[in-house]
């Protein structure tokens, strides 16, 4: 009895990632039958049912008769605060959080030396203080700050790591704001990134983007054991 509760738990917060982290069902979507989510899941159509049961005590879905399951259009992100953070999202988030690591300070020193006057004027125009300042999401602008970073590289298989970039900072924004975690030093980070660049001093522009980095899994608490 205690095993099935615990696994319809860890089923709901699945679920809960896949429409606050993931965004593939977005408020007013439809989930899909219980069979083929069950199958998704890799789990019994009675678990699946259990761990709907727990999202719509919630607030986050809601069962239309004759239509099915439904992300509630209505839901308040406060409702969130009851679950705990779901482990696979944290685990994801330290992967990509480490292949940044790896690759982002490089990718920040090839764009210094090779981005051309208008890329870094295009790369200077992205702000994303504003939503910060307002408590806005500042995803999308977070991702083009850095996939623009990326592209200024001219690297053609740098398209292929983008992915793995807009990912990261998706999981990442939704980590700061579901712990409350200050996120002004995104700000004075990103400001920093640019001044290297835009003075063209490649070694400064990758030390600022690994303390970027290092920064938000600091505070993230994102370190690998």
């Amino acid at each position: 009895m205690d095993k099935k509760k615990r696994l319809s738990d860890d089923i709901a917060e699945m679920l809960l990632s896949m429409i606050v982290v993931e965004k593939k069902y977005l408020p007013g979507d439809k989930l899909p039958n219980e069979i083929e989510l069950s199958k998704e899941l890799g789990v019994s159509r009675i678990t699946l049912r259990e761990a709907i049961r727990i999202l719509v005590t919630r607030h986050v879905l809601e069962i239309k008769r004759g239509k099915g399951t439904f992300v509630r259009e209505d839901y308040d992100n406060q409702t969130f605060e009851k679950f705990n953070i779901p482990p696979e999202v944290k685990m994801g988030a330290d992967d990509l959080y480490e292949i940044r690591l790896i690759f982002e300070p490089e990718i920040a020193y090839y764009a210094t030396l090779r981005a051309t006057d208008k890329e870094l004027e295009r790369i200077n125009a992205i702000k994303n203080e504003d939503c910060i300042t307002n408590k806005k999401s500042y995803a999308k602008q977070e991702m083009l700050f850095h996939c623009s970073i990326a592209q200024a590289t001219h690297n053609e298989f740098m398209s292929r790591l983008e992915p793995v970039l807009q990912e990261s900072i998706q999981k990442g924004v939704f980590l700061y704001e579901y712990e409350h975690v200050s996120n002004q030093d995104i700000i004075s980070d990103n400001k920093m990134i640019m001044e290297f660049m835009n003075d063209r001093n490649a070694e400064g522009a990758k030390s600022a983007m690994r303390i970027h980095i290092l920064r938000a899994i600091n505070q993230l608490k994102l370190e690998k054991k």
